[in-house]
């Protein structure tokens, strides 16, 4: 519920935040708009692997087919690079021509990481040739380190690769990233498969608001944390006079929309069956809104995230194909009634993903952290 406060503004427990998260995650109830318009409104999609954009289009679209994103993709409409977290995402043209340069100077940072690596290379020298490289011919990432090593023998052949990736806005040209008909990734630049310069960075106030209407109600350590950017309070300070405040139950400023909305925290949410690296649970510096306490660190083992499963808004435990099996397992146990709801989505995914295909669905209780 929504709590009244003397300072600070009201406060959001985790049931309200979780419902007007959902909402416009398009995850409340399956949205009528197109898979572009969807990639626009939800700044992209984490695509650290070929299928977790289609089923997370899948988990939020009425009637979602693959195709309908296969064919914006093979158009180059809607385009696979580099951008928040220095992470694939799944963009529109336009968003990957303006989003992009808004986080360059992340990327920038990021090379830092490898200086030892790049000891006497001109950077700009590199860029400029990994640009003609690129757009002589798409190329792979072994084939880009094997040219640039040629240039710079003495220096880290991988951190030649990053460097690359770092100054310049590559994408992965199709048919990597279709469904079904997916090759290695082979990169050129954003502007050439395009066929139009980028655009200059949008005004992070204007991303901001776009933010929040994706992923709001937030913090500005929520926004850093889905942007991979830091000192963007500035940003909210000039925004303030056009926003809500609000306070989450540890306290932490909240802004939103004044627009936006905040359904009544008994608003059904329906089970949902999201990919692995799903914006929903990487884009908040707490991510209690969507994951309890006491399942944190359960979608994840090392660095391999595991495809999760929504129950009452909530994570609820994890899924995985084997073979003709779509195998759910739970943190805790499903009630009867939650169980056939389970069921009813994973058919609904299922005809939705892999059309004309039998599946056996099986249910297991996972005990104790994976």
């Amino acid at each position: 519920m929504t709590k009244t406060t003397s300072a600070g503004g009201p406060v959001l427990s985790d049931r309200v935040l979780n419902r007007a998260t959902l909402d416009r995650q398009l995850l409340l109830r399956p949205a009528v708009v197109s898979v572009k318009a969807a990639v626009e409104h939800l700044l992209g999609l984490q695509a650290q692997n070929v299928k977790p954009p289609y089923y997370a289009l899948a988990a939020r679209l009425d009637g979602f087919v693959p195709e309908q994103l296969s064919a914006p993709m093979a158009d180059r409409e809607v385009v696979r690079i580099v951008t928040m977290r220095s992470t694939i995402h799944t963009h529109t043209a336009d968003d990957c021509l303006t989003l992009r340069p808004l986080v360059q100077p992340a990327r920038d940072r990021e090379l830092t990481n490898f200086r030892d690596g790049l000891a006497g290379v001109d950077l700009d020298r590199l860029a400029a040739l990994a640009r003609e490289l690129v757009e002589a011919e798409p190329r792979t990432m072994k084939q880009l380190r094997e040219a640039l090593s040629a240039e710079w023998p003495e220096a880290d052949p991988q951190s030649l690769a990053v460097a690359a990736r770092c100054r310049l806005p590559l994408v992965q040209v199709t048919p990597r990233g279709l469904w079904g008909r997916s090759g290695q990734v082979a990169l050129t630049t954003a502007e050439h498969w395009l066929g139009r310069p980028a655009a200059p960075a949008p005004a992070p106030d204007d991303v901001a608001l776009r933010y929040l209407a994706a992923f709001g109600p937030a913090s500005v350590k929520d926004m850093q944390t889905w942007a991979g950017l830091t000192r963007l309070r500035e940003v909210f300070e000039r925004l303030r006079p056009r926003l809500l405040t609000f306070r989450d139950e540890q306290g932490t400023e909240l802004f939103d929309l004044p627009d936006a909305p905040r359904p009544d925290p008994d608003t059904p949410a329906p089970p949902r069956f999201l990919p692995e690296f799903d914006n929903l649970l990487l884009s908040h510096a707490d991510r209690s809104r969507v994951v309890p306490p006491r399942h944190r660190g359960r979608s994840w083992q090392g660095n391999q995230a595991y495809r999760t499963l929504l129950v009452d808004g909530f994570l609820a435990g994890v899924w995985k194909l084997e073979g003709d099996v779509l195998v759910v397992e739970s943190f805790d146990r499903l009630a009867k009634g939650q169980r056939e709801d389970v069921t009813e989505e994973a058919e609904r995914m299922l005809r939705a993903m892999h059309p004309g295909t039998p599946y056996d669905i099986r249910f297991g209780t996972v005990v104790g952290p994976r």
